[in-house]
C-alpha cells in the first residue's frame, strides 16, 4: 500500500523505491502488488495508473494525513489486519454525534475545556497518554502527531504571533510507564496525565489465570495498577483525566480517535488557530530538499578537484 497525499512524499517515494528493489531482485513485479491512495491524479495517481497497479484508492485534497484515519489511508490497512472497518465507522459516528450535542454534554468539548484549563490555555503543561491495554500501545504516537501537529502553530489566525502547542508524549501501562513515571511522581510538574482505562480484561488468559495466590488475574493488576499510579499522582498534585471505556474493540477505537480529533478542533477554536494546516512541516521539507541540493554541489565540486581541498 504506498500512501501520499500529494503523490511526492519523499519517505513514501524511497520506502517505494527500496520495495521495488528488493521485488526486482527477486524478480517480481510491483503492479501486480502494489495499491495507491493518493488525491485523483497526483504524480503517485498517475504512475499507478500508468503502470496498472492492482488498485487506486483516492483521497480529498483538503483532508489532512492526521485526520485522514476514516477514509482509505486508515480503513483499508484496517481491513487487510482484520478489523470490521464498518464497526470503526459506526464508532466514530457516534461519537461525531454527542461532540455535536449541548455543551454540558459534549465530551470533545469538555476534554478541550480540561486541556486548555489545565495548560493555562497557552499549552503550559504537557500532555502524558497512558492507555492500560496493550490494543492502544501505538495510540499515544498517533496523538502526538494529531495534536501537536495541529496545534503547534506561530500564527493565530489573525496574523499574531503566538507559539501555541501542547507537546504530547506517553506510553502503555503499567509496564512501559515505568520509563517515565518516576519524574511525573517526583520530577518537574509540568505536566497533566490522560489515563485511558478499559473496564473488560479481554477474553484471554489475563482474565482467567490467577497469578498470586490470592486468586487476582494480571487484569486485576492492571486495573490497580491504574488506580495506584493515578492516586500516587494526585498526591504529589500532578493533574490527571481519565477516559473510561468498556472495552477495547473496532467500535471504541473508531470513538476514541474521533473523540480526539473533535476535541483538536475544539481547542484550536479556543486559542483561535488553525488547527488544519502544518507551515512548519513544509518548511523541514523544503529545507531538506536544499541540504540534499548543497550535498549534489559538494560532490560536483569535490570530482573537478584533482588534490584535497583545505578547510
Amino acid at each position: 500500500i504506498v500512501i501520499s497525499k500529494s503523490g511526492g512524499t519523499p519517505e513514501t517515494q524511497n520506502a517505494l523505491a527500496v520495495v521495488q528493489a528488493a521485488l526486482s531482485a527477486a524478480d517480481l513485479a510491483l503492479a501486480p502488488r502494489a495499491v495507491s491512495i493518493s488525491c485523483f491524479e497526483s504524480a503517485l495517481d498517475k504512475r499507478a495508473s500508468i503502470e496498472q497497479w492492482t488498485e487506486r484508492f483516492w483521497m480529498e485534497d483538503w483532508v489532512g494525513g492526521r485526520t485522514s484515519l476514516f477514509s482509505a489511508v486508515g480503513l483499508l490497512p484496517a481491513a487487510l489486519q482484520g478489523a470490521c472497518v464498518d464497526t470503526l465507522l459506526a464508532g466514530a459516528r457516534e461519537m461525531d454525534h454527542a461532540t455535536r450535542s449541548a455543551v454540558q454534554k459534549n465530551p470533545a468539548l469538555e476534554l478541550a475545556h480540561a486541556w486548555y484549563t489545565l495548560g493555562s490555555g497557552k499549552g503550559e503543561r504537557a500532555m502524558v497518554v497512558l492507555p492500560y491495554r496493550d490494543q492502544l500501545v501505538l495510540f499515544s504516537r498517533y496523538l502526538q502527531q494529531l495534536v501537536m501537529e495541529s496545534l503547534g502553530k506561530c500564527h493565530n489566525r489573525d496574523g499574531e504571533v503566538v507559539h501555541q502547542g501542547l507537546a504530547v508524549y506517553g506510553n502503555k501501562g503499567s509496564t512501559d510507564q515505568h520509563a517515565f513515571v518516576q519524574q511525573l511522581r517526583d520530577g518537574r510538574n509540568d505536566f497533566f496525565v490522560v489515563f485511558i482505562e478499559s473496564l473488560d480484561d479481554g477474553s484471554g488468559l489475563a482474565s482467567s489465570v490467577a497469578v498470586d495466590q490470592g486468586g487476582h488475574t494480571a487484569g486485576d493488576y492492571l486495573q490497580g495498577f491504574l488506580y495506584g499510579t493515578r492516586e500516587a499522582l494526585t498526591e504529589a498534585q500532578r493533574p490527571s483525566i481519565t477516559i473510561t471505556v468498556p472495552t477495547i474493540d473496532e467500535k471504541i477505537l473508531g470513538a476514541l480517535i474521533a473523540l480526539f480529533e473533535r476535541a483538536v478542533g475544539f481547542y484550536a477554536e479556543m486559542i483561535n488557530i488553525n488547527a488544519y494546516h502544518q507551515p512548519g512541516v513544509e518548511a523541514g521539507k523544503k529545507a531538506a530538499k536544499r541540504v540534499l541540493e548543497l550535498v549534489d554541489e559538494i560532490m560536483v565540486l569535490l570530482g573537478r578537484e584533482k588534490e584535497p581541498l583545505s578547510i
